[in-house]
């Protein structure tokens, strides 16, 4: 586990840095197609590439604001930040526990805000965007490694032996966990979308 500790503390910068840029790419992608669909309402996205496919039907999705400003605004904000804290770590800052904790407050709010999202494109919008998408997985990566890393550094620690215990299995088998999250996720787009891309094999 000392070794899992080492390695994480080193890859954790790249982790949240590279998922700050992916993240930042896609919602300025969608920040733009938001813009210029409010200009021009026949303007079509590169992405609508079929019914299910289809980053204008979530982008002109009524209620996508928060305080009358589209959702990708706030992804670019929220991803940017992220970069700063992943260069702040290179220089070698060391932030005290309480930004830590801050810091793992706003990105499960920002998972929390990414799935209900999510499930709002399947259930109510009936199409998916890939930019959104490309969200959801690099905020689900930066939540999960987010925690570990934290807890590793007994910034939140447990004092109960079991849930050490619990910990320990979690830490070992973090790469199979996180695959395995990604996976139900795919398995149920690809399930609740088999209508379509069924009859198209």
């Amino acid at each position: 586990m000392a070794a899992n500790k080492v390695t994480l503390n080193r890859s954790f910068p790249y982790i949240i840095g590279i998922a700050a840029l992916i993240g930042l790419v896609a919602s300025l992608i969608l920040s733009y197609d938001t813009l210029s669909i409010a200009r021009n309402p026949s303007y079509i996205p590169s992405c609508n590439l079929n019914p299910v496919i289809s980053c204008g039907s979530v982008i002109n999705a009524t209620g996508d604001t928060i305080f009358g400003i589209p959702y990708p605004y706030y992804g670019i904000g929220a991803f940017a930040a992220m970069l700063s804290v992943a260069v702040m770590m290179f220089a070698g800052a060391k932030p005290n526990k309480y930004f830590w904790r801050a810091f793992m407050v706003i990105i499960s709010a920002g998972l929390i805000g990414a799935y209900v999202l999510l499930g709002k494109s399947v259930f109510s919008i009936h199409a998916l965007c890939p930019f959104c998408l490309s969200v959801d997985l690099v905020t689900t990566v930066s939540f999960w490694y987010g925690w570990l890393y934290v807890i590793d550094n007994k910034i939140i620690s447990f004092k109960r032996a079991k849930l050490q215990r619990i910990y320990g299995w979690i830490r070992k088998h973090h790469v199979d966990l996180i695959v395995l999250w990604i996976l139900l996720v795919v398995g149920f787009l690809l399930n609740h979308f088999w209508y379509y891309y069924g009859k198209h094999l």
